[in-house]
């Protein structure tokens, strides 16, 4: 009799743990369902400091011509990524590095320049991101330099440790009128890795996820 009962429970507790384990599966597949899938970002593809330095819409840049000083202007960048110049008229200007439109600038008047000279400096550039999740303050963050998404996430106040996945933090970005997410892995960097440092651009969402937690 005691022999049975013994069997009995072991049967029990058996199917008791078994069903604990396909529930947790059944919660872990869920929840990974729910997310996008993880992956690092392919070498190259990381946005670099040059593109991050490249001018856009708010910017206020000064245009220099040493030998001409006639031509000289200081101009903030319209909302279309154009500014208007003696001579040429209206320029795109956006998605140029300052040297890229230097050498724009030294074709387009290279029949009008004493001295084939021409400087481009950004006077003011300043943007915002937003940082959110497992931070210790969420919201906007403000700059007037290039910045990684470390460096967002550190001004706004840094990770709340205690809840915080650095290795799987998500930037979103619109570009072209669709949304693209990037993921990064801050860790390495926080463990002194030698890794790519993603630079945000304006507009940029940075996520912090919470990391997941057996119970």
């Amino acid at each position: 009799m005691q022999t049975r009962y013994a069997s009995f429970s072991l049967v029990t507790f058996s199917r008791s743990t078994l069903g604990a384990a396909l529930a947790a599966c059944a919660l872990l597949l869920a929840v990974s369902g729910c997310q996008a899938p993880v992956t690092a970002i392919p070498e190259g593809q990381a946005t670099t400091l040059a593109d991050a330095l490249k001018l856009r819409e708010g910017d206020v840049i000064r245009i220099a011509f040493p030998g001409t000083p006639s031509l000289d202007t200081t101009q903030t960048i319209r909302r279309d990524g154009r500014v208007t110049l003696s001579m040429l008229g209206e320029l795109r200007v956006v998605g140029l590095s300052p040297l890229e439109l230097e050498k724009l600038l030294m074709e387009k008047y290279a029949s009008q320049l004493v001295s084939k000279e021409v400087s481009v400096s950004v006077v003011s550039s300043t943007y915002s991101v937003y940082v959110t999740g497992a931070v210790l303050s969420q919201g906007e963050v403000k700059s007037d330099k290039p910045l990684t998404v470390l460096e967002a996430i550190m001004k706004g106040g840094g990770f709340d440790f205690a809840r915080a996945n650095t290795r799987a933090v998500s930037i979103v970005r619109s570009e072209d009128g669709k949304n693209t997410k990037y993921t990064v892995d801050l860790q390495k960097i926080l463990d002194g890795q030698q890794s790519e440092p993603f630079y945000l651009l304006p507009g940029d969402v940075v996520y912090v996820p919470v990391k997941f937690r057996w119970f």
